[in-house]
């Protein structure tokens, strides 16, 4: 008797770990829109700036990014004495690269293939906030570890047949990492420090790595609804 209602009692334990983990899709999706301050506060974000360092090779690199949601983004860096600026919206772009970039410090159209890829920051919240709305699929692939923590694996396919991978911390409900394919490399992005800026949740370090490197952004400041003059985002005449 006593080995059955050990049995039992292991059973019950397992029953209810398993069904702490047993969470569909808009479960996560909707846990993971709370987490980071509930629908309505991610829509009030109309505005971005965004003061980061970029740390590479024992170079620290500043760079500020002013975005207006879902619209255009001016991206800014200082590198070595030399200013870098890409200035994109969903359909075009534009920038100046200094000529150890290859450039010739003077505005030049930024490719289709490198606008596609800036797209997806004109969307600060991910894939997972309104993903039906946004043509998205989502599939949960399991619960896994990562850093000792279990995450829920999610699929996420956009419209056009493209996918990457989130892992959404099972506890916090905050996306930890993201694994992409671009440009026939695989890289990561993993997501800490998340930081309340006017009732929304952001992650101030973002770690890359790929088969080139690793790349860490730490986030200094966050500016939310200021006003920016849209003329920045405008390509200069020569």
């Amino acid at each position: 008797m006593m080995k059955t209602n050990k049995f039992l009692a292991a059973a019950f334990v397992a029953f209810v770990s398993v069904g702490a983990y047993a969470q569909t899709v808009d479960e996560i999706v909707d846990k993971h829109v709370a987490a980071l301050g509930g629908a309505d506060k991610l829509k009030g974000v109309n505005t971005l700036i965004i003061e980061r360092t970029l740390s590479v090779q024992s170079m620290e690199i500043p760079n500020k990014t002013t975005m207006v949601v879902g619209k255009v983004l001016r991206s800014e860096s200082t590198v070595m004495g030399n200013s870098m600026i890409q200035v994109s919206d969903i359909k075009s772009g534009w920038m100046i690269r200094p000529a150890m970039m290859g450039g010739t410090g003077e505005p030049e159209d930024m490719p289709a293939d490198q606008v596609k890829q800036q797209a997806s920051q004109l969307d600060p919240f991910g894939a997972l906030v309104n993903y039906k709305e946004k043509g998205n699929t989502i599939e949960l692939v399991g619960t896994e570890k990562l850093n000792k923590k279990d995450v829920y694996h999610l699929k996420v396919t956009s419209s056009d047949g493209q996918s990457h991978d989130e892992y959404v911390d099972a506890s916090t409900f905050l996306v930890s990492k993201i694994t992409v394919v671009a440009q026939g490399q695989n890289a990561e992005i993993e997501f800490s420090d998340y930081k309340d800026v006017e009732g929304v949740k952001y992650p101030y370090m973002l770690e890359m790595s790929n088969q080139m490197g690793n790349l860490a952004f730490t986030t200094n400041k966050i500016a939310v609804n200021t006003p920016v003059d849209e003329a920045i985002f405008k390509k200069p005449t020569k």
